[in-house]
């Protein structure tokens, strides 16, 4: 059974980068097998952290199942078809990207389809990791519900470390299947650190880390490079590959 990992968190909060560091620490450093990267946001970005182009969404082949499945498929078969073309190929890992239905209404039949190609997919993987929809609202429909470790993403404030204790105080009231979770603290600054670790201890909030600021990641966003090319030496790097070394047990 493939290792399922999934960043959670309100928007803003730099959510996609921890995704993208993660699969990164997953291909470069763990290397014990292939990794599906789903990008489970409407509004989907994780392509452009990771560097690749977005071909088919799952959105898209939704709007098309509507009207122009082929004579003799049936929707189940034509849509598996369409999961595995939208499947874009990378080096190291794969991704998926869920993308936007056409028009207005609820993403719940999106989100359907989107369980279905994760399901379809992920024996043929030893990691999926997944960037979730940002806010709490979605936390009762995740693409995925059996999950090895959450990461559940805060800004550097006060505001943001509560908003991260109301996800985890909901997904223990929802009952998900999650083995483990992590709070990480994003995009720390040292000074802000001894008041906001204090606030994470008050609200229970024990499997808490941090990640720090970091000049060298901001200019890499500010110019448009892929979380592959952002240099070793970044402090951010480093922080979140500590993390992850820390709370993915690679021998479970």
């Amino acid at each position: 059974m493939p290792k399922v990992i999934a960043v959670a968190g309100k928007g803003g909060v730099g959510k996609t980068t921890l995704c993208g560091m993660l699969v990164r620490y997953l291909v470069e450093v763990v290397k014990n097998g292939p990794v599906l990267a789903v990008d489970a946001d409407p509004n989907s970005n994780l392509n452009e952290v990771l560097g690749v182009t977005v071909g088919v969404t799952i959105g898209e082949a939704r709007e098309l199942m509507k009207k122009d499945v082929p004579a003799g498929m049936t929707k189940d078969v034509w849509f598996e078809y369409k999961v595995q073309e939208a499947v874009i190929e990378a080096g190291g890992f794969d991704l998926l990207v869920m993308g936007r239905p056409e028009g207005p209404g609820c993403y719940c039949a999106a989100n359907s389809l989107a369980k279905q190609s994760i399901d379809a997919l992920k024996s043929n993987y030893a990691y999926v990791v997944v960037d979730n929809e940002a806010g709490m609202e979605h936390m009762s429909r995740l693409v995925t519900q059996d999950i090895d470790v959450l990461y559940v993403v805060s800004d550097a404030t006060p505001r943001g470390i509560l908003t991260a204790s109301r996800i985890l105080k909901l997904i223990g009231e929802l009952k998900l299947k999650i083995k483990k979770t992590c709070t990480v603290i994003n995009r720390l600054r040292e000074k802000d650190g001894p008041i906001l670790r204090a606030i994470a201890k008050e609200k229970s909030m024990e499997n808490t880390a941090t990640v720090s600021n970091d000049e060298e990641l901001a200019i890499a966003d500010g110019e448009g490079k892929s979380i592959f090319e952002l240099p070793m030496n970044s402090i951010a790097l480093a922080d979140a590959y500590a993390i992850f070394e820390r709370t993915l047990d690679r021998n479970e």
